[in-house]
Formats: structure tokens, sequence, C-alpha cells
């Protein structure tokens, strides 16, 4: 073992495929909690089917897609490949650019029904396509069982 491939967090391709679904579900969790908080006590019906509507169209037309690649790449990992290879680096750099402009969009815009449903959408998008890493890693699990 090499000294440095002590400090690297390796992992089984089974824990990425359960790290990359996970992560979006999280995230996509607390994005919904912090939209519907924002949309205030009695949110319009209207607000919420446009957000869940958006929030569809975004994972289906987009973010499905980028599963399938994450989910592909993951397949061809060997077993101890580092943790954070869950995300390529340009999916790790769209979550820095995400994130930046979560904060620019708080910084500009007093949170409130608009950015309630975007966030709800966001959120909406991430939780949908989080389900095709979670058949994945079933399919994995059932495979090894």
């Amino acid at each position: 073992m090499l000294p440095e491939s002590r400090f690297k967090p390796g992992v089984s391709r089974r824990v990425h495929l359960f790290a990359a679904p996970f992560l979006w579900t999280l995230v996509g969790l607390m994005l919904m909690f912090r939209g519907w908080r924002w949309l205030g006590d009695n949110p319009h019906i209207l607000i919420l089917l446009a957000a869940f509507i958006l929030g569809t169209l975004k994972s289906v037309l987009l973010l499905d897609y980028i599963t399938r690649r994450a989910i592909h790449r993951i397949s061809h990992f060997n077993d101890n490949t580092c943790l954070g290879a869950v995300y390529s680096w340009k999916s790790w750099l769209m979550v820095l650019v995400m994130i930046t402009a979560g904060m620019m969009a708080r910084y500009f815009w007093k949170p409130g029904p608009g950015l309630g449903a975007l966030y709800l959408a966001i959120g909406w998008s991430l939780l949908f396509s989080s389900r095709l890493g979670w058949l994945s890693f079933r399919k994995e699990v059932d495979k090894a069982a």
C-alpha cells in the first residue's frame, strides 16, 4: 500500500451507488423544506402545481440524463475508488455553481413565495431523479444477495 493511499477514502462501488442518490435525496428534501417554508402558511395550489411541473420537466429532460451518466461511470469503478469520485469534477463544479447561485438569490431577493416555488421545483427535480440512482443501488444489492 502506498503511503498516500492511507488517506484516500476508498470505498466499494456499492457505497458509491448509495452515496450518489443519497446526496441528491438529502439536498432535494432540504431545498423542498426550505422552499415550502418560504411559500407561507397557505400556498396557492397553482404555485405548487407549477413548481412540481417545472421540477418534473427539469428532472426528465436534464437530470435523468446526468444521473444515468453518473451510474454508468460508477458501474465501471473498481472497489477502493475514492468516495469523492462519486461525481465527476464537472458535477462537483456544478454543485459549487448551484450553491453560489442559491446564496446570491437569497442575497438579492427576499425569501418568499417566488423563491420558495423555485427552491421547491429544484428540490423536487433532484428528489425525483434520485429514483434512478436508488434503483441502480437496489439492483447492485440484489445482485450481491
